[in-house]
C-alpha cells in the first residue's frame, strides 16, 4: 500500500553532499529513522520523497537548499560579548555549542571568531546553503 500522510514509517537511507561524501546514514545510528509522514519531524523534501512508496522501495532524489535545511543566511551571524556566554566549554573558534532560541528549540552555534571581549557565532543550520541527495528504502510502513 502507498505510504501518504499520517503513516509512520521506517526508512534507512545515506545522505550524499555534492561531493559525494556522506553527510548521515542511517547505520551511524544503528537503526531506521522512524517518523510520521506530515508530521514536521524531517526536512520537507525527505517527507515529500515518501509520499506514494511502499514498503522494499528505494528511490534516491536530491535537495535543493529550500527543500533541505534553507538558504545560509548572513544575518544569522551573531556577535555577543563574552561576558553574556555561560558554559562549562572552553570556546574555541570552530567549536559549536547549543542555545536556547527564543521559541524554545534548541539550535546549534558554532564559535566563527573569537577575541578578548566578543564571540561571533553562526546560528545557521550546518547544512543551510547545501544541496542534498539520499538514497532511501522503505523497510516498514
Amino acid at each position: 500500500m502507498a505510504i501518504k500522510e499520517g503513516d509512520t514509517v521506517k526508512v534507512e537511507y545515506v545522505g550524499l553532499l555534492d561531493d559525494g561524501s556522506v553527510f548521515d546514514a542511517s547505520e551511524t545510528h544503528g537503526q531506521p529513522l522512524e517518523f510520521t509522514v506530515g508530521g514536521g519531524n524531517v526536512i520537507k523534501g525527505f517527507d515529500d520523497a515518501v509520499r506514494g512508496l511502499e514498503v522494499g522501495e528505494e528511490k534516491e532524489f536530491r535537495l535543493e537548499p529550500e527543500d533541505a535545511y534553507g538558504e545560509y543566511k548572513d544575518a544569522l551571524i551573531d556577535t555577543v560579548s563574552r561576558d553574556l556566554v555561560k558554559s562549562s566549554m572552553e570556546m574555541e573558534v570552530g567549536k559549536t555549542f547549543w542555545v536556547q532560541a527564543p521559541h524554545g528549540q534548541t539550535i546549534p552555534a558554532k564559535i566563527i571568531d573569537l577575541t578578548e571581549d566578543e564571540v561571533t557565532f553562526d546560528l545557521n543550520h550546518p547544512l543551510a546553503g547545501k544541496a542534498l541527495t539520499f538514497k532511501i528504502i522503505i523497510v516498514e510502513a
